[in-house]
């Protein structure tokens, strides 16, 4: 498309809508599979006695680790980003080729975000797809249901269930199409950017991989000072489910590799084998806010879309709530990046162009997954004593 030669642009701009349509397909799916979720994760955890103190002490676990990570990116990300160089056409291009650009919307202040975290109208929280106040709301739901007798509180969590299961059947359905929508939105933007499409896109890969790969290296400080555990003896423990998770893409066909590693290796307790690292696996995920701020950062350098500090963190925020209802399947975390790219001001194809490059990352996403599952269980053990 670099060419420039009108046959084939124009072939080009009759395709990308079928990746427009694609991307919303996935939008499509992302609040009632959130919700579901959320309201099923946090329900049926309340019902399980085992869950107990383990999970008191897993779960600020999780929540540290996944701001850290988060900030971890707003910190490294810009200086690597700073060195991408796309040209002012380019960008000029980009802008106007996307409605939501023209008007770019007035941001509201960081008060105004804080107060619009509780929904006055959840329903039109939902309508305008405002991710951080669905989950607030869903995750107060959630709580309230789990205190209510398990005769009325069961009918509804298998509700929510059944429409999780569903959600996630149209989620198969709309990845089947993946490689016709993946195709659609990378000839589009070919067309426009040409060779400095493929060398933005390459330079974001790159990026991400190494704050991936540096975070993961930092987890290993956390579990032998944390966790006291010598370093040799972890690496040796972690090393199999990361050889596992880095080839399949799947945290949990590593699973079997993680408990084995830490009975074996770290002599973890039965209770941390049995439900911490199940546990971890199912629901924390820390790669969300890294490749959410990167994502989200690269983006806006393509895009030429300036994002404040407040922004920055609230997407933070955001990836850390929302990181525990991704669903497990391949880039599952960037399907549900789409609308809050919309509320930073950014086109929602951005996700598709990002899923369109994610199988390299997605690598080293689920090598860190796995590593923060094994120092969690690691710290939760040695918590114990």
């Amino acid at each position: 498309m670099a060419t420039g030669h009108p046959a084939l642009i124009a072939i080009a701009s009759g395709i990308e809508p079928l990746g427009t349509l694609w991307t919303n397909a996935i939008r499509m799916t992302v609040i009632p599979l959130v919700i579901a979720l959320v309201i099923t994760g946090v329900a049926t955890a309340a019902d399980v006695r085992y869950v107990g103190r383990l999970g008191l002490r897993a779960l600020p676990a999780f929540v540290v680790l996944l701001l850290a990570s988060g900030l971890f990116a707003l910190l490294l990300a810009p200086l690597a980003l700073d060195h991408l160089a796309i040209p002012e056409g380019v960008a000029s291009t980009l802008r106007a080729s996307t409605q939501d650009l023209n008007r770019p919307p007035e941001l509201p202040s960081l008060v105004d975000r804080l107060l619009a975290t509780v929904p006055a109208n959840p329903f039109r929280a939902m309508a305008d797809a405002a991710m951080l106040p669905i989950i607030v709301f869903t995750l107060f739901f959630a709580v309230a249901l789990a205190q209510l007798h398990a005769d009325k509180r069961e009918p509804v969590v298998r509700v929510f269930e059944s429409i999780g299961d569903v959600m996630l059947v149209v989620v198969r359905w709309v990845l089947a199409f993946a490689p016709l929508g993946i195709f659609a939105l990378a000839l589009g933007l070919a067309s426009r950017l040409g060779a400095a499409a493929a060398a933005a896109l390459v330079f974001y890969m790159i990026t991400l991989s190494v704050v991936l790969l540096l975070f993961t290296l930092g987890l290993y400080g956390v579990a032998v000072v944390v966790g006291r555990m010598p370093l040799g003896r972890f690496a040796a423990a972690v090393a199999p489910a990361q050889a596992v998770a880095f080839s399949s893409r799947s945290s949990l066909a590593a699973l079997p590799a993680l408990i084995a590693g830490a009975r074996e290796r770290l002599h973890a307790s039965p209770p941390v084998t049995g439900f911490v690292l199940p546990f971890a696996v199912s629901v924390f995920r820390l790669n969300v806010p890294i490749a959410w701020v990167v994502g989200a950062l690269f983006l806006a350098k393509l895009y030429g879309v300036e994002l404040g500090g407040a922004e920055l963190i609230g997407l933070v925020i955001t990836a850390t709530l929302i990181s525990f209802s991704v669903p497990g399947i391949p880039s599952g975390s960037l399907f549900l990046l789409a609308p809050v790219l919309v509320g930073l001001g950014l086109p929602a194809e951005g996700a598709g162009i990002l899923i369109a490059v994610d199988a390299i990352p997605d690598m080293f996403k689920t090598t860190l997954n796995v590593t923060s599952h094994m120092t969690v269980a690691t710290v939760v053990d040695q918590s114990r004593t």
